[in-house]
């Protein structure tokens, strides 16, 4: 992507806090993939479901979106094909804690908590799970909390938190990336997209392509550069944890989502809207 243009400065880009976002965004804040200093943008960092509903209110110039919001909103932005979360292994989980006497007595849970009602992974649920259910948007970090004291009968996890059931003595009665897998054949399952309004221009809208691009590459190439900002924002600490969620989430599909993401994006807009 050409480095000649000049973007209208300084950009705001909104990303969440979550490792594979820091990880792909990280070099582009820290200034490292430009000389210094690097005012080419202004970085805002929220929930997921936050950056949904500013997405709705048209608000930042570059925003990271669920897919299945992104979907909704291609009028005023421009889906762009890098900074994306495509995974092929693993995908939200709708968990349980252990039986207890208030559990319903069909073993179906009555109340579930989503990481927010516009997130992918409660569109995919909306489609698997047929029984007749309640559901409760939380911040995705506080839903695990909310199932082991029995504030709700399950929870849909993501991010970092699907990645350790174990740890939290959690039971899987779901596993949506497998779901997925199932009846697409392979596709990849696209969690989270990176839009840029369309009124920047064809031309601005390649340089931010660009600069993601060139993030990535640098924080592929040096990751103890930016792995202090990774840690800083993320919810989990664990150095291992943090590395198993950025191969999780973090692959090729990030630098170019290319034609089998763009086909899983399809898919996934069908089935929203079937």
């Amino acid at each position: 992507m050409s480095e000649l243009i000049t973007p209208p400065l300084p950009l705001t880009v909104a990303v969440s806090p979550c490792p594979n976002d820091t990880f792909i965004f990280g070099a582009w804040v820290l200034g490292q993939c430009a000389p210094l200093p690097d005012r080419t943008a202004s970085f805002i960092w929220e929930d997921v479901q936050v950056l949904n509903e500013a997405a709705v209110r048209r608000e930042y110039d570059v925003i990271k979106v669920s897919a299945a919001q992104a979907l909704e909103l291609l009028d005023d932005y421009v889906l762009l094909p890098a900074g994306g979360a495509f995974s092929k292994v693993h995908g939200p989980k709708l968990v349980t804690s252990p039986p207890t006497s208030s559990s319903s007595p069909s073993g179906a849970p009555r109340t579930i908590a989503v990481p927010g009602l516009g997130t992918t992974a409660a569109a995919l649920l909306r489609r698997a799970w047929t029984e007749p259910v309640e559901l409760i948007p939380v911040r995705y970090d506080r839903i695990v909390d909310m199932v082991l004291r029995g504030e709700v009968d399950a929870g849909l996890l993501i991010h970092e938190s699907a990645l350790l059931l174990d740890r939290y003595g959690l039971s899987c009665i779901l596993d949506l990336g497998r779901w997925w897998d199932e009846r697409t054949n392979g596709l990849p399952l696209p969690l989270g997209c990176i839009l840029g309004r369309r009124t920047l221009g064809i031309e601005t809208l390649e340089w931010i392509t660009g600069r993601i691009q060139a993030s990535l590459s640098h924080a592929s190439h040096a990751p103890d550069s930016i792995w202090p900002l990774v840690r800083a924002l993320a919810q989990e600490m664990d150095d291992e944890v943090l590395r198993t969620h950025i191969r999780t989430y973090v692959n090729h599909y990030s630098r170019d989502m290319d034609e089998e993401g763009a086909r899983a994006l399809e898919y996934l807009n069908g089935m929203i809207h079937a």
